[in-house]
């Protein structure tokens, strides 16, 4: 079966979903179909991380990403309340476990304020009040937090889709891609779409579905695994909110964490290790086309050369349990081995660049017929209905609906 439509959104995660939302609330009547080839809504990224809204303490004032952090976490809060998804302001802190980090965790309060953040410096007793068995010198309170269920937020956004309008398709990957005059047609195990736009948010596959429907990408997406413990039951009291360390400043990554979850449960980590598989959730989850095309990239010699001690370290933590244990012990003494056991994992798509950097910014690219999501870090979880709004912006633009564009940029920029 063949069917004419104007837009295809590829990949039911987060971001696919808001963009199909902000689509059809500023143009009503559109026809759009959301294709995700797993079996239900944000299977991957969205339905596998730690749930956290952020605020916007560890991005660079005045940029894209501190801004998406504020407008866009206060717009997910309202969402989750609104569409009746669990949602609650926790605020959490951030401690330096010795002197030397009380540099960085100066410079984050500094980032926090500049980007309209509630931050409040601890002192080591005022700290212990709110975690007593948590162990430093300083913390910050971050007061702007919030947890949620992103899972849930995925299955909220499908059923409003489907009260809008939506054609949404499980089990359905795109398998390949034609052009037809100004369509692309894409090719799915159950039809053959012709549509104006393509709208990739494929996230662990965005770089291969944007050059099998035509366009060169700048970046490759190289997947790592984040894997996560949970503290036994008798013992999840040790942690009241989740308690982050002082990042590294040059990784991407915001390093172990402790995350007491809406349902009562304790999460620890992750980690951040290269996955041998695009969906790679365990160590024997290997692609052997994925490593050999990693193995002959100059990229992963790039990014090795670069952070091969980095490398080194996650890997063996990841291996090695009480190495992991250990880490965890800088932030909580009172934990043994036997009071974690391991707890499923999720896996990122980091993209990098041909000479091996990893980005940590956002990449949309835009070519005549598509929208390619190539790189979508944190806070994209925090801020997806804000950027859903920016990508059908964009969408409006090349489908030449100008004011549909201006009713979707308005949305997004009165968030």
């Amino acid at each position: 079966m063949s069917r004419a439509i104007d837009v295809a959104v590829i990949g039911g995660g987060l971001l696919g979903l808001a963009t199909a939302r902000a689509l059809l609330r500023a143009r009503p009547g559109l026809s759009v179909t959301v294709l995700e080839k797993e079996g239900h809504w944000g299977a991957h990224q969205s339905g596998h991380n730690s749930n956290v809204i952020h605020s916007g303490l560890y991005y660079a004032p005045g940029s894209l990403k501190a801004r998406l952090a504020r407008a866009g976490g206060e717009e997910m809060i309202r969402y989750c309340q609104q569409h009746e998804v669990p949602v609650k302001r926790t605020g959490k802190l951030v401690v330096a476990t010795s002197t030397a980090q009380l540099r960085g965790l100066d410079a984050l309060a500094e980032r926090g304020r500049a980007n309209g953040v509630t931050v409040r410096r601890l002192s080591r007793g005022e700290f212990a009040e709110r975690e007593p068995h948590v162990f430093g010198v300083a913390a910050l309170s971050v007061a702007d937090t919030a947890m949620t269920d992103f899972g849930q937020v995925c299955r909220a956004l499908a059923a409003e889709l489907t009260g809008l309008g939506a054609e949404l398709r499980t089990h359905s990957p795109a398998l390949s891609f034609d052009t037809a005059g100004d369509r692309t047609v894409i090719h799915t195990p159950r039809e053959e779409l012709r549509a104006r736009i393509l709208v990739n948010c494929a996230g662990l596959h965005s770089d291969k579905i944007a050059a099998a429907a035509g366009d060169r990408p700048t970046v490759r997406i190289m997947p790592f695994r984040g894997e996560y413990a949970e503290i036994r039951p008798g013992l999840r009291g040790l942690i009241n909110n989740p308690v982050y360390p002082v990042p590294d400043p040059e990784l991407p990554f915001l390093g172990v964490h402790i995350t007491p979850m809406l349902d009562g449960t304790v999460h620890v980590g992750p980690n951040a290790v290269p996955a041998l598989a695009r969906e790679g959730y365990r160590w024997r989850d290997v692609e052997p086309r994925l490593l050999g095309e990693l193995l002959r990239d100059p990229a992963l010699r790039g990014l090795a050369r670069r952070f091969w001690r980095h490398g080194v370290t996650e890997i063996t933590r990841s291996l090695v349990w009480p190495l992991f244990v250990r880490e965890v012990r800088r932030l909580v003494p009172a934990i043994e081995s036997r009071d974690m056991r391991r707890h499923g994992s999720g896996v990122r798509a980091q993209a990098v660049t041909a000479d091996g950097r990893l980005v940590d910014d956002f990449i949309i690219d835009r070519t005549p017929r598509a929208v390619h999501v190539l790189n979508a870090p944190s806070p994209a979880a925090t801020s997806s209905l804000h950027i859903g709004s920016r990508i059908a912006a964009d969408v409006f633009e090349q489908l030449g609906h100008e004011e549909a564009a201006r009713a979707a940029r308005e949305e997004s920029a009165a968030t």
